[in-house]
């Protein structure tokens, strides 16, 4: 317990000595808010199914199998009742303290948002965004749980597509370049709840160039190495232990 208290302090040391903080997430953000991770031992990649996950959430199989790909969405990937958990809301009151610049996640969840965070990029969509293919009309997260099939729009039956990022889609440009400028102008940088193993969204830590790397992870990541704190604890247990002190 010492030992896990003396990295905390070292954590804490950090964060009040930098006023540029930007966290950098993945699926174990949100682990302990209930959602299931990817690649962890009992995470989605490792359940059986007839067709592996990654073939159903990619471009070609959403296109194809329309019907099989939203069953597949609506059961793992559409979690609308997840609360945030106390890595959220400390990070959220952290950028309200003055101290974090942005939040960059990998995550669909909108968990950031829903804890108080203000400046969130999100790499990979959310699944609160839903849009016609045909005359791009909005639909939330509500409405796709609420359809069955293949949800279509209420004005011109075109089909709705998660604004999620699928394999073999591109990542949004002006989401990539705001978090490569956050990144950049970082003097702490956090890592946590990723094995950072999902590119292009992994190669966005060689744009940080500041101070300090922490990596906040249960297994190891190929930063661990650069990393001047290596914490390898559930992250809201960590940051739940951290006193947020206005700039």
């Amino acid at each position: 317990m010492g030992k896990n208290m003396d990295k905390t302090e070292m954590l804490q040391k950090l964060i009040d000595s930098h006023e540029r903080l930007v966290f950098f997430g993945g699926a174990g953000v949100s682990t302990e808010s209930g959602i299931p991770d990817f690649r962890s031992v009992d995470g989605l990649y490792h359940q059986k199914y007839d067709v592996p996950p990654e073939t159903i959430l990619s471009h070609t199989y959403f296109v194809r199998h329309p019907e099989e790909f939203f069953r597949f969405y609506r059961e793992k990937m559409l979690v609308l009742d997840a609360k945030p958990n106390s890595a959220h809301r400390t990070l959220a009151a952290l950028e309200q303290a003055g101290r974090l610049t942005a939040v960059v996640t990998q995550n669909i969840d909108g968990l950031h948002q829903a804890a108080g965070s203000r400046n969130v990029y999100e790499l990979h969509g959310s699944i609160h965004r839903n849009y016609c293919m045909k005359c791009g009309a909005f639909y939330d997260g509500a409405y796709i749980q609420s359809t069955e099939g293949v949800p279509r729009c209420s004005r011109c039956q075109g089909i709705i597509k998660p604004d999620v990022v699928l394999y073999e889609e591109p990542l949004d440009q002006d989401v990539m370049e705001q978090a490569v400028r956050a990144i950049e102008q970082a003097d702490l940088m956090i890592v946590g709840g990723t094995s950072l193993a999902v590119y292009p969204a992994a190669g966005l830590l060689r744009y940080f160039h500041g101070d300090a790397l922490v990596v906040l992870n249960r297994s190891a990541t190929p930063v661990d190495g650069n990393a001047d704190l290596l914490i390898e604890e559930p992250i809201g247990q960590v940051l739940a232990r951290i006193k947020v002190r206005e700039l």
